[in-house]
């Protein structure tokens, strides 16, 4: 049995479908509750990771772990440890946690401090562990859904600046192999996708997939900083536009890891855009 927590978000919903099409028990572990027609094999759980001892039960009889943090949780909470022990008592094996590539690019960084952590109790627990560092995500390209749907625009700073995004759905295909397969403890794969894709090439794809004219609109890094500042603690957010903006060599580089792990290609932007495409239009 296979315990993923954030089993409704970009990453873990995929995850789960992996897994049960794979044939594997899964506890599928969010704070919201079960979608409504829940894949078979799958037992959906109404817990908290931040809260460890909301996660026992859903620990229990489960022989691998998948650790995904979100929202708050990534800037504050309770010990990791609290989370690792409870996985210890429960007798995990094999834990999988999803941190970031500036914990490894960035390793003084405030924004990604929590997620260290976590690494740390990770790799100190005793289990078989994988950490997978995924760069930016395509999928924050819904952030721009809705001036797509209403003005055929996108605003986005840092119009020229290209990173490797990665789509959620090959962290999952990797979260997977990792969770099921031998020869990958201790390992920390950074994941990235194929290509250097701008904010501006990003509006390209999503006009071609269209087939309508999306104009891009350049935010200042203070505009752009008041916007996320809405959702994001303050030190989250200056870290963010670093990246974005200024970003080192090494979170430009083409990681071989997607690849290695799932003997093909990691997504190009484009197709991520043709299968999201519904919320666009």
């Amino acid at each position: 049995m296979i315990t993923v927590t954030g089993a409704t978000g970009n990453i873990g919903r995929t995850l789960v479908e992996l897994l049960a099409e794979a044939g594997e028990e899964v506890v599928a572990v969010s704070r919201r509750p079960q979608p409504a027609h829940p894949a078979a094999g799958v037992r959906w759980a109404q817990a908290d990771v931040g809260n460890a001892e909301s996660m026992r039960s859903s620990l229990s009889g489960a022989r691998a772990l998948f650790i995904l943090l979100s929202g708050e949780l990534n800037s504050r909470g309770e010990s990791p440890n609290a989370l690792l022990d409870a996985a210890t008592d429960a007798g995990i094996e094999r834990v999988v946690l999803v941190s970031s590539q500036v914990s490894g690019t960035r390793p003084e960084a405030p924004s990604h401090a929590r997620l260290r952590e976590f690494e740390a109790a990770v790799r100190a627990s005793g289990q078989d562990f994988t950490i997978l560092r995924p760069g930016g995500f395509a999928s924050n390209a819904f952030a721009w859904a809705e001036t797509v749907r209403t003005k055929r625009t996108v605003f986005a700073p840092f119009g020229d600046v290209a990173l490797p995004v990665i789509d959620p759905a090959d962290i999952a295909a990797v979260a997977a192999a990792v969770l099921r397969e031998d020869g990958h403890a201790g390992r920390a794969y950074e994941l990235t996708g194929p290509e250097l894709i701008s904010p501006r090439r990003q509006a390209a794809a999503i006009s071609e997939a269209l087939g309508e004219e999306v104009t891009f609109v350049e935010l200042s890094r203070e505009d752009a900083h008041a916007h996320l500042a809405q959702f994001m603690p303050e030190q989250v957010v200056a870290g963010t536009l670093d990246v974005l903006g200024i970003p080192l060599p090494a979170e430009q580089r083409i990681s071989p890891d997607v690849e290695a792990v799932l003997h093909r290609p990691a997504g190009r932007f484009g197709e991520w855009v043709t299968r999201s495409l519904p919320a666009f239009r």
